[in-house]
């Protein structure tokens, strides 16, 4: 089986790169395409994913979102055009849905987050599969012409790509991180904003509470990097790291997104969440757990050295990542939906 499978975005590499590994595993071929869009490209690389870049993020603003969608798939179609596919795998890629349609390719689209109505309006009703946590009731995915297509996995996906993972120490080392004292991790809101004003306000009131503390920010965009930089008091890589490695030797996360908050969850790591957009199932779940808490108030951040060792215990819950691989392959052994 010839498959193809595109990434849009950083978290994407991480979900889908042991797919692939297993996907080749098995004898099939697999060939990727990736967008250049935050560290989706660096990530590739440091995974050791062959891929092939085409296209870059256009912009938040609608038009420039129709634009970049418009123009990427049409250079999906000639990338992939003559090339003999069985099977196409995004996670939430409209720019791979919409060329596999054009193409007759069968598709598979994921995602654990139900509400982002624009990108799910497209992929759910072009893929012929769509492959989400069991959490998610069947009737948020109707409006998106979805409901038929569902297929479920239990638990989270990082619970799935995380299960073999074991956190190497050497992240403290190329950031200059003490061991011994406490250590945050902040992602940024996917916003593109200033530092002093970024959409999220109980965020931006976080980021001057840790301020010159031994606190490891991760931005999105190169603005956001240069506007933390220029703010000083706090530790910006260069460039694409093990951040699983860093979530897993963590006091404290803190995360405006979703896939970070929920490797910690997977990694044991205490972890708040500053996201003030519609909550989704996944989320709400883990709060009703008490596995992922919703900061609301920045004086409730206390960073502390945590008394447990790096994220690698026998109480994390690791599931078997041959589940999603056989999931998300779903639409090249069953007849169009």
């Amino acid at each position: 089986m010839r498959v193809w499978v595109d990434l849009t975005n950083s978290p994407h590499v991480l979900v889908l790169a042991p797919v692939i590994g297993r996907l080749e595993a098995a004898g099939h071929e697999v060939e990727v395409t990736a967008r250049d869009f935050a560290q989706t490209l660096g990530l590739c690389e440091r995974l050791g994913v062959a891929h092939t870049a085409i296209g870059a993020h256009r912009g938040g603003a609608l038009t420039a979102k129709a634009a970049g969608l418009l123009d990427r798939s049409r250079a999906l179609v000639r990338y992939a055009r003559g090339r003999r596919f069985d099977l196409a795998i995004g996670h939430g890629s409209n720019d791979i849905t919409v060329a596999a349609r054009r193409l007759s390719i069968p598709c598979t689209t994921t995602f654990d987050y139900e509400w982002a109505t624009v990108q799910h309006t497209v992929n759910c009703r072009l893929a012929q599969a769509v492959v989400v946590p069991e959490v998610i009731p069947p009737a948020r995915l109707r409006r998106y012409g979805a409901a038929h297509k569902r297929i479920t996995y239990p638990g989270l996906k990082e619970e799935y790509y995380l299960a073999d993972f074991q956190p190497d120490p050497a992240v403290l080392t190329r950031l200059g991180l003490d061991a011994a004292a406490p250590i945050a991790v902040v992602r940024t809101p996917p916003a593109v904003s200033l530092y002093h004003r970024f959409e999220n306000d109980t965020f931006a009131a976080v980021l001057a509470r840790l301020q010159g503390a031994q606190t490891v920010v991760l931005p999105r965009t190169d603005a956001q990097r240069e506007e933390l930089a220029a703010a000083g008091g706090y530790i910006i890589p260069a460039a694409a790291i093990d951040a699983q490695s860093l979530i897993a030797y963590a006091d404290l996360v803190i995360s405006a997104g979703g896939t970070m908050n929920r490797e910690a969850v997977a990694l044991g790591t205490p972890v708040y969440t500053v996201f003030e957009g519609r909550l989704g199932a996944v989320d709400a779940e883990l709060i009703a757990q008490g596995r992922l808490r919703r900061l609301t108030d920045p004086a409730d951040v206390d960073l502390v050295k945590r008394p447990r060792g790096a994220g690698s215990g026998a109480d994390r819950v690791r599931r078997d990542p041959a589940l999603l691989t056989d999931l998300l392959a779903a639409p090249a052994r069953e007849p169009w939906r």
